[in-house]
C-alpha cells in the first residue's frame, strides 16, 4: 500500500512523529495494517550501531531487509531510522517502486543547535541518547532530502521545535491523505510507483538460466528479422514468436544494430540481483514473454 521514510537528524523528533503517524491512520475508516520499522524493533543500542561504519552499514542492511520482507499492497510500512544517506533513501525508494505501491518522505527539520539541546536532555533524564562524538559525526554527515529527486519525492515536512507533533498536526494529516487515498484513472496527486525491468527481483545466476535467456532473445530477434524481410520494407505490424505468446508489435522498421542493442541491455537489466527476492522461472517460454514484453515497452515509447 505505501512506505513512508522517516528522516531527519538524529533527536529531531522522528520517533514521535512514526508514532504520531501511526495514531492517525489508526483513526481512518479504512485502519490500514501498520508496521513501524526501528532500530528499537531489533533491540540495537544506537551508541554502538553508530560507533563505526561497519555497523552502521550493517544496520541498514538489516532495515533494508526487513523493509523488504514487509512490503506488499495491504499494508503501510514506516520507516523510523535516521535515513540520512541519500543512496541508502533512494535504494528504499527502489523497494517500494518493486512493489508497486505509493511512497513519501516524512522530514523532521530541526536546527542542529535544538537536536543537540534535545539529545542532552535526554541524557540527563537517563532516556536514549547520543554520545556526543557520534551525534557530531551523524549531524555533519546528513544529507537533507531535496523534492526534486524523486526517491525523495513527495516530501512531507514537519517542523518539532515550532509546532507540537500529533495525530492532528496539519502535515501528518495531509500525509495520512496521501497515502490512503483511494486512486482511480482520475487521480493526478497521488502517485503509485510502477515496477520496471530493472526493478523485479529477476536473477538469472546459474548456467542454465543465462543460456536460456540467451537462446530465448535470440529467437525472437529471428522471429522479427524474418517477419520484416517478409514485408519487404514495410512494417512488419505484429510477428508471433509461438503459441500462448504474445505478438510482438514492430509498427516501424527496426534495424539489426538496434535490435541487438536492445537485446543486450534486457540481459544487463534481468542479470541485476541488486535487490533480494525470489528468482523468476529460468525456461525458455517465460524468457521469451519477458523480452517481448520489453520490446512492446522500447517500440511503444519510440
Amino acid at each position: 500500500m505505501a512506505l513512508v521514510i522517516i528522516c531527519g537528524q538524529p533527536c529531531s523528533g522522528k520517533s514521535k512523529a512514526a508514532l504520531s503517524l501511526s495514531e492517525a491512520l489508526n483513526n481512518t475508516e479504512s485502519k490500514p495494517t501498520l508496521k513501524i520499522i526501528n532500530e528499537t524493533s531489533f533491540h540495537l543500542n544506537r551508541n554502538q550501531t553508530y560507533a563505526e561504519m561497519t555497523s552502521e552499514k550493517n544496520l541498514r542492511g538489516v532495515l533494508r531487509s526487513e523493509v523488504d520482507r514487509s512490503l506488499s499492497k495491504d499494508n503501510i510500512i514506516i520507516v523510523d531510522s535516521l535515513n540520512s544517506i541519500k543512496g541508502y533513501r533512494y535504494e528504499l525508494w527502489c523497494l517500494a517502486r518493486a512493489a508497486g505501491i505509493r511512497h513519501c518522505v516524512l522530514f523532521c527539520d530541526v536546527e542542529e543547535s535544538q537536536c543537540r539541546i534535545w539529545n542532552q536532555e535526554r541524557r540527563k533524564n537517563n532516556e536514549p541518547s547520543y554520545d556526543d562524538h557520534i551525534f557530531e559525526d551523524l549531524v555533519r554527515r546528513f544529507e537533507t532530502p531535496d523534492r526534486r529527486n524523486r526517491w525523495d519525492s513527495p516530501l512531507f515536512e514537519l517542523y518539532p521545535f515550532k509546532d507540537e507533533i500529533s495525530k492532528n498536526s496539519q502535515v501528518i494529516l495531509e500525509l495520512v491523505d496521501y497515502i490512503t487515498k483511494r486512486v482511480d484513472s482520475k487521480t493526478k496527486d497521488v502517485k503509485i510507483l510502477q515496477p520496471t525491468i530493472a526493478t523485479q527481483n529477476v536473477r538469472f545466476s546459474e548456467a542454465n538460466s543465462l543460456y536460456e535467456m540467451d537462446r530465448a532473445t535470440q529467437e525472437v530477434i529471428g522471429a522479427i528479422v524474418a517477419a520484416q524481410s517478409a514485408a519487404m520494407g514495410a512494417p512488419a505490424g505484429g510477428v508471433g514468436v509461438g503459441p500462448d505468446l504474445p505478438v510482438v508489435n514492430v509498427s516501424r522498421a527496426v534495424g539489426l544494430p538496434e535490435l541487438r542493442r536492445l537485446r543486450k541491455t534486457f540481459i544487463k537489466l534481468t542479470g541485476q540481483s541488486s535487490l533480494s527476492g525470489p528468482p523468476p522461472p529460468s525456461d525458455a517460454e517465460s524468457a521469451k514473454r519477458m523480452f517481448i514484453d520489453y520490446l512492446n515497452r522500447e517500440f511503444g515509447s519510440g
